[in-house]
């Protein structure tokens, strides 16, 4: 049996290797190699990238850590509140505690003591049982859970949407903990008109949030409870009603990219470079750069950023991808799309410097 397991592990490992492989076309003699292009363009070295954030560490976020992290639950009921009515930014605030709380709860339980009419609070403790349901299930991709994590898993998630209810209750126009229940739509395998149903109460209380499209285009997508006709349906009439700077030009990437994933028998090298996904990527650079505009250190962007890197990459837009890289380079943390890969920084690294040696190459000619 561990023969097997391990040739199937080999099997995948070979087969995701040449997903994204490309074979350096010829090159005049002396030509840089990839490492040495992306050293020459500027861009981290591999051995120097931060793999723990997906972007520099914002100091207050830090600083919030390690102040519930010693007990002081207010600091955390401040921080969230501190965003306001800026559905985004709250959700944002409340997946930084709850990534606490998955740890460590103690912090959290006072808290609820305390207020237990309290909408955050509630939020939070929402999301971090939803994070340890992940953490029971595992996140590798090429390892199936035991029965009896997935027995847990269940358990964990049937709390976590009760949970979610008794923040929906005590929330009223707050969309975030509506938004927390697509995670458990998508682990406890919500039928399609109850997904409607959740998704039409987000879209009431804000219907241009970007994390809330994200997780409930992967509810449509093949491997969840759809198929590609409705996730590619669902993110092309979310592009169609958002505005510049809204970055909603990203879910037909996302859409395109899952579909990749889930036909072994897609030739990326001409699936990408296709009309539509072409202009897609066209529309989503403009959106990136609306959004930018308006707010630089708006942090949507920088998960944006990644999947046009990766398209633009295997559109052969070695400048434009490079220059996604430049922006992106430094810190990276694994996420879509190089998290469905083995050894996510291998695949970024990869397809960063194979651009950057084109763009050097082509500068040299």
């Amino acid at each position: 049996m561990t023969s097997l397991l391990l040739l199937s592990a080999a099997a995948l490992c070979g087969y995701l290797w040449m997903k994204v492989r490309k074979e350096p076309p010829q090159t005049a003699k002396g030509a840089p190699d990839s490492a040495q292009a992306a050293a020459e363009l500027g861009l981290v070295p591999a051995d120097e990238l931060g793999t723990a954030d997906a972007c520099a560490p914002d100091p207050y976020d830090e600083e919030i850590r390690a102040t519930v992290r010693a007990g002081d639950w207010r600091a955390g009921a401040a921080f969230l509140d501190g965003a306001g009515q800026d559905w985004q930014e709250r959700y944002r605030r409340a997946a930084v505690l709850q990534d606490e709380a998955a740890d460590d709860d103690a912090w959290l339980l006072a808290w609820r003591a305390a207020r237990p009419q309290d909408a955050g609070a509630a939020l939070v403790h929402a999301g971090a049982l939803i994070g340890v349901a992940a953490q029971v299930h595992g996140t590798n991709p090429a390892r199936r859970p035991t029965w009896e994590q997935s027995r847990v898993f269940h358990q964990v998630m049937v709390r976590a949407r009760e949970a979610c209810h008794e923040a929906q209750a005590l929330a009223c126009d707050d969309p975030c903990p509506y938004i927390a229940e697509i995670s458990c739509a998508l682990g406890l395998g919500y039928g399609h008109d109850d997904c409607r149903a959740l998704w039409a109460a987000v879209v009431e209380r804000d219907a241009y949030h970007l994390v809330a499209h994200e997780a409930v285009l992967r509810y449509w997508c093949h491997k969840w409870r759809g198929s590609h006709e409705p996730a590619e349906s669902f993110a092309r009439e979310a592009e169609r009603l958002g505005s510049p700077g809204q970055l909603l030009s990203l879910l037909p990437l996302y859409a395109a990219f899952k579909q990749d994933r889930s036909d072994q028998n897609t030739d990326a090298d001409v699936y990408y470079k296709s009309p539509e996904l072409i202009a897609a990527v066209d529309a989503c650079l403009a959106d990136v750069a609306a959004a930018a505009a308006a707010d630089p250190e708006d942090r949507r962007i920088v998960r944006a950023r990644h999947m046009l890197a990766w398209t633009l990459y295997w559109q052969d837009r070695y400048e434009a991808a490079v220059e996604q890289f430049r922006v992106i380079d430094g810190h990276f943390d694994g996420g879509a799309p190089w998290s469905y890969f083995g050894n996510p920084k291998f695949f970024y690294v990869q397809c960063r410097d194979y651009s950057a040696m084109q763009v050097v190459g082509a500068n040299g000619d």
